[in-house]
Order: structure tokens, then sequence, then C-alpha cells
């Protein structure tokens, strides 16, 4: 076992739970000293404590242990076919992009639950230097023969939402239809550490699904979608510049099958 690794992995989830040392050691029936010593790599805690801890963090042990559990996503099943699930149309928000920050000199961005890839390769079409991260095995292949199909280049690879955390700065954070997968617990985290990744003046184009009592959920709704209110998203960024907030509810005929979503869509620049 990783000392180093186990430790730090305790120490960012505990945190992400609001809990100080203190507080987890009091739920383990041990001494704050002893998770001290697992978080500062001097120590490690038994193997038969493991599944203790794991429930205790909310998590699992191979996620303690720091593997990375993929499983097949259901969106696997959805892209693996000739076609593109969600087609090659850009999103609306591509085009806001370009008029905000048009591609005079190299920017980067980063699209977050990229799918089969259609916004970030009409990004790198037109100039942008994109990486583009997504669950699905089968989207990130079908977006990688894209963007050979349109000459282009894009930094394609598998990541889940809930365990990226960025390391590189980004002029751009694109997100379109993703977010309802993060958990209410981690959504200040994460979006706490894309801030932070983003440069000055930079720009985070994002939307999200958002539960309204008078609209049905949709026949292809996500199992592991999370519950996001009106107007949430955009108080996450209330130190931010809100270039623009707008909640719409629009027809979809994903799936095959009539529906309607309610969607708040947000666009917030980073001023100091």
């Amino acid at each position: 076992m990783n000392s180093i690794n186990i430790g730090s992995i305790i120490m960012n989830k505990r945190k992400v739970l609001g809990y100080t040392q203190q507080t987890l050691a009091d739920k383990l029936n041990i001494s704050f000293q002893a998770v001290s010593k697992w978080e500062n790599g001097t120590n490690y805690p038994e193997m038969e404590m493991l599944p203790m801890i794991a429930s205790v963090l909310d998590t699992s042990i191979d996620s303690l242990l720091g593997y990375k559990s993929f499983v097949v996503s259901d969106y696997d099943q959805r892209y693996d076919t000739a076609d593109y699930y969600w087609g090659i149309t850009p999103n609306n928000l591509c085009y806001e992009i370009m008029k905000l920050r048009p591609p005079v000199k190299p920017l980067k961005v980063l699209d977050i639950g990229c799918g089969e890839g259609k916004d970030a390769v009409f990004l790198a079409r037109n100039g942008y230097l994109v990486t583009a991260f997504d669950l699905s095995e089968t989207g990130i292949e079908k977006g990688k023969k894209l963007a050979e199909k349109c000459h282009t280049y894009v930094d394609f690879f598998r990541a889940d939402i809930t365990d990226f955390r960025a390391t590189d700065y980004y002029d751009i954070v694109f997100s379109s239809g993703v977010f309802h997968f993060i958990p209410p617990k981690i959504r200040d985290e994460i979006t706490t550490n894309l801030k932070e990744y983003t440069t000055r003046n930079g720009i985070h184009a994002i939307n999200v699904f958002v539960d309204k009592p008078f609209v049905e959920v949709p026949p292809d709704k996500d199992v592991n979608r999370f519950r996001w209110i009106s107007g949430e998203l955009f108080m996450l960024y209330h130190d931010w510049k809100l270039q623009k907030t707008e909640e719409i509810i629009f027809n979809c005929n994903s799936g095959g099958i009539p529906h309607q979503h309610c969607m708040d869509i947000m666009i917030a620049e980073r001023v100091e």
C-alpha cells in the first residue's frame, strides 16, 4: 500500500465532506494523531479498517487506494452506432464563445464531458487549442475519428468528472449537459478548482439541466443524474462577472421519444 498516496486521498475526501481530522477520528473511534500520521505519510491504516474508512468518507475502497474504477457507461451503448447520437452540429454556446473570445491568439479550451467530440472538434477547427474528456470510451474514440476526418487535433482522454481536477490553466472552460453528474457535496470543490485554473479574464461557458415540477422526467433520464435547482449554477459563480444567465425549456427527441428539458445556461468571466 502506498501510504503517501492513501493519506492524501483520505485528506482530500474528508475536506470535501467538511471533516476535521478530529471529526474523522471520532467517526472511526481512533485518535486524531492516527489520522494525522496517515495524511502526512508516516503511517497508514490497517487493511481491516479500509471498509469503515470508505463508508465514513462515502467512497469506495478502490478509490481510497487510488484505483480508477471506470465502468461501462450507459453512453457507451448510446454511442455505439455509426451515427452521432447528438449529431455533429455544435452547441450554440460554441458560437458565443467565439464572439466573446475569438481565437486571435492561441487560447486553451477544456471541454468537460465532450461526448462524441462535436463541440471540441468544432472549436479546434476554428483555431482553439482544445483538451477534452469524457467517461465514455466509445465517445472518445468517435471524437478522435471526427477530429481526424475534419483534419484537426483535439487532446482527447478518458476521465470521470467527479474525479478530474485541473492542474493546467485554461482560457476557456466549456461543458454542456454534464454538470448534473456532479453530486451536490462536491460541486463547490469542483467549480473552485476549475475557477482557480482559469486565466485572468478567462471564461466558463456551462449549461446544466435543472428540475421543474411542471416538466416531466425525460424518458432517457440518466441513472446517475443529480438534482440541480434553478439558479444554483449561477450562485457558484457569484464572485465572477456573469456575462450571461438564462433559463430555457426546450423540446428534445434524444432516444427517439419527444420530451422536454429545463436548462440553466451561463457564461461567466474571471475578473480581478
